[in-house]
């Protein structure tokens, strides 16, 4: 149960990852986060 648990916490974490990855710097800035936080903010993401 953990394993799949953690791989589905692991697909979350790298779909926002790519998605945010995919916002232009205007875009990022619009929604008040940098390119250095996207790792920060997908990690958050990952939790829900």
């Amino acid at each position: 149960m953990n394993l799949l648990r953690n791989y589905q916490n692991w697909r979350r974490y790298r779909n926002a990852l790519n998605e945010l990855n995919q916002l232009s710097a205007r875009e990022l800035s619009d929604i008040g986060i940098s390119r250095a936080d996207i790792p920060y903010v997908a990690r958050k993401v990952k939790g829900r």
